[in-house]
């Protein structure tokens, strides 16, 4: 075999993706118009799969920060934290992030993606134990892989799967990592957070928990389902992205633990990767005070969310959870999945494909997220586009 045959299954999988029409691993946006709408194909389509849940990607202050920091301090930091990269915008949002949680203790990285490699790197080693609930985030699988410690997976959302791992490790609990997700990304589902920090209380373990997608948009501030739940004292760790709610790129740790500042010299992925640029600093700071001054944004999210999945449960779609901004409609087979999302974009909406392996029980997926953003007659659209879209299948297979 040569070094390039592994491609021959990757390019067969490309092949059916492109079969019968556009390809959603091949869109390309001509032009973003708002947080929800955007030229594809030519076409003003509205954009349903996006993860702007707070719709602060046009926000006229986030705008004009990064305006004043490209013109104060150019378009990159061209090194590493650790080298010439840190500047005093990095260290006031750290700070600034901490804050907000109410912890002593912040970091940021160049990706949401990052932090997870980097503080996993950081946190674990030979010797240790990772349980890592089954439906994780890719990027915390690949965090664990490369520490050398012992990773053992949970049933999704399970605190009794995860209690009966724990026991299992005996004298070894106390050096193991829970690792969770705050709100799904896929299917839409919450963790039940309170119920793995009382398994971490039990066995004196310490709980990370991603909250990417439920940043900004649980919790009275939008610091997160933790937030939300009175746990903040349990939580060990909180990551998160500024790719979502924060409408730029980039990730962060918050911790109360006094070791945090330390992960600096110990964290492969921090040391070696080139600092946020001055600009996405600066939109970044800017959304974190709209996400803290403007409650409104959250509850016009969760009026979004629950009228477009009541619509939706109310066409007779099999959805993945209860309401969130994550709206998971289940579509079976791969191909009826793709022909679905196929007709939503030809009728202006787009939304994500979701496919095995990338799904967490080998389902197929149309997957769309709400933002702030959208408007009442955006979504009655959405809905009418999935009604036209059932129709047409069921005209196909008649």
């Amino acid at each position: 075999m040569k070094l390039l045959d592994k491609f021959t299954a990757t390019t067969a999988i490309r092949d059916a993706l492109q079969r019968d029409g556009v390809s959603p691993t091949a869109i390309v946006i001509d032009q973003i118009l708002s947080p929800t709408e955007a030229l594809i194909n030519g076409r003003r389509t509205l954009l349903v799969g996006t993860n702007n849940y707070l719709g602060l990607t046009f926000d006229p202050d986030c705008i004009e920060a990064g305006r004043t920091a490209l013109t104060r301090s150019g378009t990159g930091t061209t090194g590493s934290r650790m080298a010439n990269g840190t500047y005093l915008e990095h260290c006031l949002l750290e700070q600034e992030l901490a804050a907000f949680f109410g912890y002593p203790h912040g970091m940021v990285f160049s990706t949401g993606y990052a932090a997870n490699l980097g503080c996993l790197a950081a946190l674990l080693g030979p010797g240790d134990a990772v349980l890592l609930d089954g439906d994780a985030h890719a990027s915390l699988y690949d965090g664990c892989r490369m520490t050398g410690a012992e990773i053992y997976r949970f049933k999704h959302n399970d605190a009794d799967s995860l209690r009966k791992r724990m026991r299992r490790l005996g004298a070894q609990a106390n050096r193991t990592l829970i690792v969770v997700e705050g709100l799904y990304s896929v299917l839409g589902d919450i963790a039940p957070l309170a119920d793995f920090a009382s398994v971490r209380d039990e066995f004196g373990a310490c709980l990370f928990v991603d909250e990417a997608h439920s940043f900004g948009v649980f919790g009275n501030k939008g610091g997160g389902l933790a937030e939300q739940l009175g746990l903040l004292d349990r939580v060990d760790f909180i990551v998160g992205t500024f790719s979502k709610s924060l409408g730029s790129i980039g990730g962060f740790c918050v911790s109360r633990h006094d070791e945090l500042p330390l992960f600096r010299y110990a964290s492969r992925p921090y040391i070696f990767t080139a600092s946020p640029c001055p600009s996405v600093i600066a939109t970044t700071r800017a959304a974190l005070r709209q996400i803290g001054a403007r409650p409104q944004l959250r509850t016009q999210l969760w009026r979004n969310a629950q009228r477009l999945h009541e619509g939706l449960t109310a066409q007779g779609f099999t959805l993945g959870a209860a309401a969130s901004p994550v709206i998971a409609v289940r579509m079976g087979e791969r191909d009826a999945a793709l022909h679905f999302w196929q007709r939503l974009l030809a009728a202006g909406v787009y939304t994500n494909l979701m496919l095995p392996p990338a799904t967490p029980d080998g389902g197929s997926l149309v997957r769309c997220s709400v933002t702030a953003a959208h408007t009442d007659a955006q979504i009655d659209t959405v809905l009418q586009a999935f009604r036209a879209a059932a129709a047409q299948s069921v005209t196909a297979t008649s």
